[in-house]
């Protein structure tokens, strides 16, 4: 567990990289591999009290607590789901609220994380695109949900740790894509927390710029909100495509070095009478082929003042078979801990009895009386 220790202005002992601690260490005349230790207690052992840092001397270890900030991110509400996930609201040092969930299966645990506070997409079909945009996460910030879901776990008497991470909650991750890559690192380093590339999966609305350049730095398993393979109707859901168009769109993926196990993750959510035509799935077809993908079939979640409704039964079973017939894997994806708003599509930072509420109003009271406790 971590040292209890007021909020500071002092840089995070989270956002410093292998090498930044190597460099501090440097600068204060000792010996670099001092931050290899210090960064395997953070990141391989998850301890953040450096009072327990016991192959440091005691001398170096009040330095330590002196010079940086060894706070988690602050847990403002948990809310369990009927399913067994968790959705958790956590709070940053500046007072503001973002969301991860937990969700436990029989073969992995994983996590979907934030990477911003709010979203500058502008997604129809997304309630975390109504707050707005608030600021990027750090890296920091980041990878502070893998420990604090790894702390959950284990007062829950799980012998497990979080095996997988989806950067699927609230922000667009390429457009944090400096501080996201950064604490990928951090996940899949021997060093760090020892996650195999393969189980660190980003998810991105189409920045094509960032997908070449994570292509070219750090290959990670890649997942494309989709939605729509015309350019007239995902332009109308998703705002980045009138930027990035779909031709454009699959030059990338066709560079992208995807693993040959496993391809591509196409996410198209399911939307009655939108997308969920014979039409569309032909469409779909069309622009997937040449690619390695698998294409996973999303109803649409409710969020309130949402007027889209999921497809249809009828309508999901055809469009999955047409995919199916023609060698697409196309598996229905109903979202987990939907009961606490905490499916694709429904993170908004809310909390138990506020689930129903319209999040542009919510997140303006909260910002208002944030203010006004500042101000008493």
């Amino acid at each position: 567990m971590p040292l209890v220790i007021l909020p500071t202005d002092k840089p995070s002992a989270l956002d410093y990289s292998l090498g930044a601690w190597g460099e501090w260490f440097e600068e204060q005349n000792l010996p670099a591999y001092n931050g290899k230790q210090v960064y395997q207690w953070i990141f391989q052992k998850e301890v953040l009290d450096p009072h327990s840092f016991t192959n440091l001397n005691k001398q170096l270890r009040d330095k330590l607590l002196e010079s940086f900030d060894w706070n988690l991110l602050g847990i403002h509400a948990r809310l369990p789901s009927q399913d067994g996930s968790e959705k958790l609201l956590l709070k940053t040092k500046d007072q503001l609220l973002l969301e991860m969930v937990i969700m436990p299966y029989d073969d992995r645990v994983t996590l979907c994380l934030s990477s911003q506070v709010g979203c500058r997409m502008g997604c129809s079909f997304c309630q975390t695109g109504k707050m707005g945009f608030k600021r990027n996460l750090s890296s920091g910030e980041i990878l502070s949900q893998i420990l604090i879901a790894n702390q959950i776990l284990q007062e829950k008497g799980e012998e497990r740790k979080i095996s997988n991470v989806v950067f699927m909650g609230m922000g667009e991750p390429l457009d944090n894509y400096e501080e996201v890559v950064k604490a990928c690192r951090v996940m899949i380093d021997p060093n760090g927390f020892k996650l195999s590339k393969s189980k660190v999966t980003i998810s991105t609305s189409g920045l094509i710029p960032e997908i070449y350049r994570l292509g070219r730095e750090l290959p990670v398993r890649l997942a494309i909100s989709l939605h729509a393979a015309d350019d007239a109707a995902r332009s109308q859901m998703m705002p980045i495509n009138r930027k990035y168009p779909l031709e454009k769109l699959k030059k990338a993926l066709l560079e992208y070095p995807a693993p040959s196990r496993y391809g591509i993750t196409l996410e198209y959510v399911m939307i009655a009478g939108v997308n969920d035509s014979l039409e569309d799935a032909k469409r779909l077809i069309k622009f997937i082929h040449g690619l390695k993908v698998k294409v996973n079939l999303i109803p649409i979640n409710h969020f309130p003042g949402l007027r889209m409704k999921p497809s249809q039964e009828e309508a999901l079973t055809a469009f999955q078979k047409y995919l199916s017939d023609r060698s697409t894997p196309a598996p229905i994806r109903y979202s987990r801990a939907q009961d606490v708003s905490g499916g694709c599509g429904q993170l908004a930072a809310k909390a138990e009895g506020e689930l129903n509420q319209d999040p542009r109003l919510l997140y303006k009271e909260k910002r208002a009386q944030a203010r006004a406790m500042d101000f008493v």
